[in-house]
């Protein structure tokens, strides 16, 4: 996770003038505005570098590699291309710059209501990449973690953008955990699914939520093979499987206090 110095530097220059150290001055800003700050510099990567502008030009580059490699291996069913969402083919980075300016976290409150606007942009090479799949002859499908409430606005904005394929069986929505095994095995009753793009490496597999040995890195390593064949992953420093695996459940100070303990046990 990149991170930013600007709420370190408030906390110093309060505790400063208050001689109440550190402790006192997250208490007086609060610990959602802390973390938030804290993410500034991962938002600025995400919404405003040049640099995931073009890694995302580049991934979707790769994906047309690996779909056509894929393609030209004998299988029993019509192929299939399955992408996620938020952060894959749909950019919220313009949400969490939000986040950042107001100095909140996210809450499933301020998240409907930024999806219910349907102002999210395509990511670089999103469209270009899955109308070509469409071209020759793949099924395209969206399974996404957004909740089936949110799925009348996720389709319009992705056909408003012009993404291909956008029926509603073609766009699989949560319907309960955040697992979206069931959703693919739906998707390869009746496909060979060739491709799989994601921001998460959890979009190929839920074994990957699992970060508590090498915060999951034995497993990248277990899966490789698979990975290179049939997996796509997008940059996302914003949020993720990652970042829930050290900040856990809770409230925001009980997340504070755990991304601080983190950078302590870890320091040299």
């Amino acid at each position: 996770m990149i991170h930013t110095w600007t709420g370190f530097c408030a906390l110093f220059l309060v505790a400063c003038a208050s001689n109440k150290g550190p402790a006192a001055a997250s208490v007086q800003r609060g610990a959602g505005t802390v973390l938030s700050d804290m993410s500034a510099d991962a938002v600025l990567y995400q919404y405003a570098s040049a640099e995931v502008h073009y890694l995302y030009l580049q991934s979707y580059a790769l994906a047309r590699l690996k779909l056509d490699r894929n393609l030209s291996a004998p299988r029993q069913k019509p192929p299939a291309v399955i992408v996620d969402v938020d952060e894959t083919v749909l950019d919220n980075s313009r949400y969490e710059v939000t986040n950042v300016a107001l100095g909140r976290t996210y809450t499933p409150e301020n998240w409907a209501e930024w999806s219910a606007m349907e102002e999210a942009d395509p990511l670089p090479g999103a469209v270009s990449f899955l109308r070509y799949a469409d071209s020759i002859g793949c099924a395209v499908f969206y399974i996404t973690n957004r909740s089936l409430e949110e799925c009348p606005s996720t389709l319009s904005n992705l056909r408003r953008l012009g993404f291909p394929q956008t029926e509603e069986d073609h766009v699989l929505c949560k319907e309960g955990g955040s697992d979206k095994t069931e959703r693919r095995r739906a998707v390869a009753e009746a496909h060979e699914i060739v491709l799989l793009c994601g921001d998460q490496l959890r979009d190929m597999d839920e074994r990957f939520k699992d970060r508590s040995v090498e915060h999951g890195k034995g497993m990248v390593t277990a899966m490789r093979d698979s990975l290179e064949r049939y997996f796509v992953l997008f940059p996302n420093a914003m949020y993720g499987t990652w970042r829930d695996a050290i900040m856990e459940r809770g409230t925001d100070a009980e997340k504070l206090g755990r991304v601080r303990r983190f950078f302590k046990d870890n320091a040299y």
